[in-house]
Protein backbone atom coordinates (compact mmCIF):
# COMPACT_ATOMS: atom_id res chain seq x y z
CA UNK A 1 0.00 0.00 0.00
CA UNK A 2 1.51 3.33 -1.05
CA UNK A 3 1.17 6.44 1.15
CA UNK A 4 -1.77 8.58 0.07
CA UNK A 5 -1.68 12.29 -0.58
CA UNK A 6 -4.13 14.15 1.60
CA UNK A 7 -6.27 17.05 0.51
CA UNK A 8 -4.68 20.50 0.89
CA UNK A 9 -4.67 21.72 4.48
CA UNK A 10 -5.69 25.21 5.56
CA UNK A 11 -2.39 26.57 4.24
CA UNK A 12 -2.92 25.01 0.83
CA UNK A 13 -0.09 22.49 1.37
CA UNK A 14 -0.51 18.86 0.34
CA UNK A 15 0.57 16.48 3.07
CA UNK A 16 1.12 12.73 2.99
CA UNK A 17 -1.12 10.43 4.99
CA UNK A 18 1.31 9.02 7.55
CA UNK A 19 -1.13 6.85 9.51
CA UNK A 20 -4.47 5.29 8.71
CA UNK A 21 -6.87 3.10 10.67
CA UNK A 22 -9.63 1.44 8.67
CA UNK A 23 -12.77 0.10 10.34
CA UNK A 24 -10.80 -0.64 13.50
CA UNK A 25 -12.83 -2.58 16.06
CA UNK A 26 -12.07 -4.15 19.43
CA UNK A 27 -14.33 -6.38 21.49
CA UNK A 28 -13.71 -7.78 24.95
CA UNK A 29 -16.14 -10.69 25.20
CA UNK A 30 -19.58 -9.14 24.83
CA UNK A 31 -18.28 -5.57 25.26
CA UNK A 32 -17.45 -3.58 22.14
CA UNK A 33 -14.77 -1.03 23.05
CA UNK A 34 -14.19 0.24 19.49
CA UNK A 35 -16.56 -0.03 16.57
CA UNK A 36 -15.47 0.60 12.99
CA UNK A 37 -13.09 3.51 13.62
CA UNK A 38 -11.69 5.25 10.53
CA UNK A 39 -8.89 7.70 11.26
CA UNK A 40 -6.13 9.16 9.11
CA UNK A 41 -3.30 11.44 10.21
CA UNK A 42 -1.29 13.72 7.95
CA UNK A 43 2.43 14.22 8.37
CA UNK A 44 3.34 17.29 10.42
CA UNK A 45 -0.03 17.57 12.15
CA UNK A 46 -1.21 17.49 15.76
CA UNK A 47 -4.42 15.47 16.13
CA UNK A 48 -6.23 15.17 19.46
CA UNK A 49 -8.37 12.16 20.34
CA UNK A 50 -10.94 13.08 22.98
CA UNK A 51 -14.09 11.70 24.57
CA UNK A 52 -15.67 10.87 27.93
CA UNK A 53 -14.10 8.28 30.21
CA UNK A 54 -14.62 4.82 28.74
CA UNK A 55 -14.96 6.15 25.19
CA UNK A 56 -12.22 3.81 23.89
CA UNK A 57 -9.32 6.25 23.52
CA UNK A 58 -6.60 4.25 25.27
CA UNK A 59 -7.94 1.04 23.72
CA UNK A 60 -7.37 2.68 20.34
CA UNK A 61 -3.76 3.44 21.31
CA UNK A 62 -3.27 -0.14 22.52
CA UNK A 63 -4.63 -1.57 19.27
CA UNK A 64 -2.43 0.50 16.97
CA UNK A 65 0.77 -0.06 19.00
CA UNK A 66 0.47 -3.85 19.15
CA UNK A 67 -0.39 -4.17 22.84
CA UNK A 68 -3.93 -5.38 22.15
CA UNK A 69 -4.60 -6.68 18.62
CA UNK A 70 -7.85 -5.36 17.11
CA UNK A 71 -10.80 -7.70 16.62
CA UNK A 72 -11.33 -6.34 13.10
CA UNK A 73 -9.97 -3.67 10.77
CA UNK A 74 -6.49 -2.70 9.64
CA UNK A 75 -3.84 -0.18 10.62
CA UNK A 76 -1.31 1.29 8.19
CA UNK A 77 1.77 3.32 9.05
CA UNK A 78 3.82 4.87 6.25
CA UNK A 79 1.89 2.58 3.92
CA UNK A 80 2.87 -0.59 5.82
CA UNK A 81 0.26 -2.84 7.44
CA UNK A 82 0.92 -3.25 11.16
CA UNK A 83 -1.15 -6.40 11.69
CA UNK A 84 0.79 -9.09 13.53
CA UNK A 85 3.73 -6.89 14.48
CA UNK A 86 4.98 -6.70 18.07
CA UNK A 87 5.14 -3.40 19.99
CA UNK A 88 8.94 -3.44 19.58
CA UNK A 89 8.69 -3.91 15.80
CA UNK A 90 6.14 -1.11 15.56
CA UNK A 91 8.41 1.20 17.58
CA UNK A 92 11.32 0.44 15.25
CA UNK A 93 9.13 1.46 12.29
CA UNK A 94 8.76 4.90 13.89
CA UNK A 95 5.61 4.84 16.03
CA UNK A 96 6.15 5.48 19.74
CA UNK A 97 3.91 6.26 22.72
CA UNK A 98 3.62 7.30 26.34
CA UNK A 99 1.11 5.91 28.84
CA UNK A 100 -1.53 7.33 31.17
CA UNK A 101 0.37 6.17 34.24
CA UNK A 102 4.04 7.08 34.63
CA UNK A 103 6.23 4.08 33.75
CA UNK A 104 9.74 5.29 34.46
CA UNK A 105 12.50 3.19 35.98
CA UNK A 106 12.55 5.07 39.28
CA UNK A 107 15.78 3.39 40.44
CA UNK A 108 17.71 4.44 37.34
CA UNK A 109 19.08 7.86 36.50
CA UNK A 110 17.32 10.26 34.17
CA UNK A 111 19.82 9.71 31.37
CA UNK A 112 19.71 5.94 31.81
CA UNK A 113 15.93 6.01 31.33
CA UNK A 114 16.39 7.74 27.98
CA UNK A 115 19.23 5.48 26.89
CA UNK A 116 17.19 2.33 27.57
CA UNK A 117 14.56 3.47 25.07
CA UNK A 118 17.17 4.45 22.49
CA UNK A 119 18.59 0.91 22.43
CA UNK A 120 16.01 -0.11 19.83
CA UNK A 121 18.07 1.93 17.35
CA UNK A 122 21.39 0.22 18.12
CA UNK A 123 22.89 -2.57 16.02
CA UNK A 124 25.41 -4.18 18.36
CA UNK A 125 24.39 -7.74 19.19
CA UNK A 126 24.91 -9.76 22.37
CA UNK A 127 28.45 -10.81 21.42
CA UNK A 128 29.51 -7.22 20.78
CA UNK A 129 28.04 -6.14 24.09
CA UNK A 130 29.87 -8.90 25.95
CA UNK A 131 33.20 -8.20 24.24
CA UNK A 132 32.71 -4.42 24.31
CA UNK A 133 34.18 -4.12 20.82
CA UNK A 134 34.88 -0.84 19.07
CA UNK A 135 31.47 -0.69 17.41
CA UNK A 136 29.69 -1.22 20.73
CA UNK A 137 31.75 1.46 22.49
CA UNK A 138 31.02 3.98 19.71
CA UNK A 139 27.29 3.19 19.82
CA UNK A 140 27.33 3.72 23.58
CA UNK A 141 28.94 7.12 23.13
CA UNK A 142 26.37 8.00 20.50
CA UNK A 143 23.57 6.91 22.84
CA UNK A 144 24.86 9.18 25.60
CA UNK A 145 25.16 12.09 23.18
CA UNK A 146 21.61 11.61 21.82
CA UNK A 147 20.20 11.20 25.32
CA UNK A 148 21.85 14.41 26.51
CA UNK A 149 20.51 16.26 23.47
CA UNK A 150 16.99 15.08 24.29
CA UNK A 151 17.35 16.07 27.94
CA UNK A 152 18.48 19.52 26.83
CA UNK A 153 15.47 19.73 24.52
CA UNK A 154 12.99 18.94 27.32
CA UNK A 155 14.81 21.04 29.93
CA UNK A 156 16.24 18.27 32.13
CA UNK A 157 19.93 18.33 31.16
CA UNK A 158 20.97 19.53 34.61
CA UNK A 159 19.25 16.52 36.17
CA UNK A 160 20.72 13.87 33.87
CA UNK A 161 22.35 12.00 36.76
CA UNK A 162 19.49 12.39 39.24
CA UNK A 163 17.30 9.41 40.09
CA UNK A 164 14.17 9.41 37.94
CA UNK A 165 12.07 8.73 41.03
CA UNK A 166 13.29 11.98 42.61
CA UNK A 167 11.94 14.20 39.84
CA UNK A 168 8.82 16.29 40.31
CA UNK A 169 5.61 15.03 38.73
CA UNK A 170 5.84 17.44 35.80
CA UNK A 171 9.49 16.54 35.22
CA UNK A 172 8.65 12.84 35.19
CA UNK A 173 6.01 13.49 32.54
CA UNK A 174 8.58 15.31 30.40
CA UNK A 175 11.09 12.50 30.90
CA UNK A 176 8.52 10.03 29.61
CA UNK A 177 8.21 12.12 26.46
CA UNK A 178 12.01 12.16 26.11
CA UNK A 179 12.07 8.37 26.37
CA UNK A 180 9.47 8.09 23.62
CA UNK A 181 11.45 10.52 21.46
CA UNK A 182 14.60 8.45 21.99
CA UNK A 183 13.15 5.80 19.68
CA UNK A 184 13.24 8.44 16.89
CA UNK A 185 9.52 8.28 16.05
CA UNK A 186 7.77 9.80 13.08
CA UNK A 187 4.44 9.51 14.91
CA UNK A 188 4.33 10.16 18.65
CA UNK A 189 1.28 9.05 20.69
CA UNK A 190 0.80 10.95 23.95
CA UNK A 191 -1.72 9.48 26.41
CA UNK A 192 -2.97 12.26 28.74
CA UNK A 193 0.41 13.99 29.14
CA UNK A 194 -1.13 16.96 31.02
CA UNK A 195 -2.85 14.80 33.65
CA UNK A 196 -1.99 16.06 37.14
CA UNK A 197 -0.02 19.07 35.92
CA UNK A 198 -0.43 22.55 37.37
CA UNK A 199 -1.22 25.50 35.02
CA UNK A 200 2.45 26.46 34.57
CA UNK A 201 3.47 22.89 33.75
CA UNK A 202 0.55 22.57 31.35
CA UNK A 203 1.59 25.72 29.49
CA UNK A 204 5.16 24.43 29.26
CA UNK A 205 3.83 21.10 27.95
CA UNK A 206 1.85 22.84 25.20
CA UNK A 207 4.98 24.66 24.11
CA UNK A 208 7.00 21.42 24.18
CA UNK A 209 4.47 19.56 22.02
CA UNK A 210 4.56 22.34 19.44
CA UNK A 211 8.37 22.24 19.45
CA UNK A 212 8.28 18.49 18.89
CA UNK A 213 6.01 18.99 15.88
CA UNK A 214 8.41 21.65 14.59
CA UNK A 215 11.15 19.00 14.71
CA UNK A 216 9.21 16.96 12.15
CA UNK A 217 7.33 14.58 14.47
CA UNK A 218 3.60 14.06 13.91
CA UNK A 219 1.52 13.82 17.09
CA UNK A 220 -1.65 11.98 18.13
CA UNK A 221 -2.76 13.15 21.55
CA UNK A 222 -5.27 11.85 24.10
CA UNK A 223 -6.12 14.66 26.49
CA UNK A 224 -8.93 15.76 28.80
CA UNK A 225 -7.65 19.31 29.27
CA UNK A 226 -9.63 21.24 26.67
CA UNK A 227 -7.28 24.22 26.91
CA UNK A 228 -4.50 21.98 25.63
CA UNK A 229 -6.68 20.33 22.98
CA UNK A 230 -8.11 23.55 21.58
CA UNK A 231 -4.81 25.39 21.88
CA UNK A 232 -2.53 23.13 19.84
CA UNK A 233 -4.62 20.76 17.68
CA UNK A 234 -5.00 20.92 13.92
CA UNK A 235 -7.85 18.40 14.16
CA UNK A 236 -9.92 16.93 16.96
CA UNK A 237 -11.41 13.44 16.77
CA UNK A 238 -14.14 12.56 19.28
CA UNK A 239 -15.06 9.06 20.45
CA UNK A 240 -18.15 8.14 22.45
CA UNK A 241 -18.76 4.56 23.58
CA UNK A 242 -16.28 3.29 20.99
CA UNK A 243 -17.81 5.17 18.05
CA UNK A 244 -16.34 8.18 16.25
CA UNK A 245 -18.86 11.01 16.45
CA UNK A 246 -16.76 13.95 15.20
CA UNK A 247 -13.58 14.65 13.24
CA UNK A 248 -12.97 18.31 12.42
CA UNK A 249 -11.13 21.51 13.31
CA UNK A 250 -11.17 22.50 17.00
CA UNK A 251 -13.59 25.38 16.46
CA UNK A 252 -16.03 23.11 14.62
CA UNK A 253 -15.86 20.37 17.26
CA UNK A 254 -16.45 22.91 20.03
CA UNK A 255 -19.86 23.72 18.50
CA UNK A 256 -20.86 20.16 17.53
CA UNK A 257 -24.11 19.22 19.30
CA UNK A 258 -23.16 15.53 19.40
CA UNK A 259 -19.92 16.37 21.19
CA UNK A 260 -21.68 18.65 23.68
CA UNK A 261 -24.22 15.90 24.40
CA UNK A 262 -21.48 13.28 24.88
CA UNK A 263 -19.74 15.42 27.49
CA UNK A 264 -22.70 17.07 29.21
CA UNK A 265 -25.54 14.61 28.75
CA UNK A 266 -28.72 15.00 26.72
CA UNK A 267 -30.59 17.17 29.27
CA UNK A 268 -27.72 19.63 29.83
CA UNK A 269 -26.92 19.82 26.12
CA UNK A 270 -30.47 20.87 25.28
CA UNK A 271 -30.83 23.32 28.15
Amino acid sequence: MKPKIASPNSNGINRTILFEAKQLSKAFGGLTALEGIDLSIETGSIVSLIGPNGAGKTTFFNCITGLSPPTAGEVYFQGKKLSGLTPHEIAVLGLSRTFQGIRLFAGMTVIENVMVSAHCRTQTGLLGALLRNRKMIQEERDLISRAMSLLTFIGLRQKANAWAGDLSYGEQRRLEIARALATQPRLLLLDEPAAGMNPRETQELMSLIQQIRNQGVTILLIEHDMKVVMGISDRVVVLDHGVKIADARPDQVRRDSRVIEAYLGRDDASA
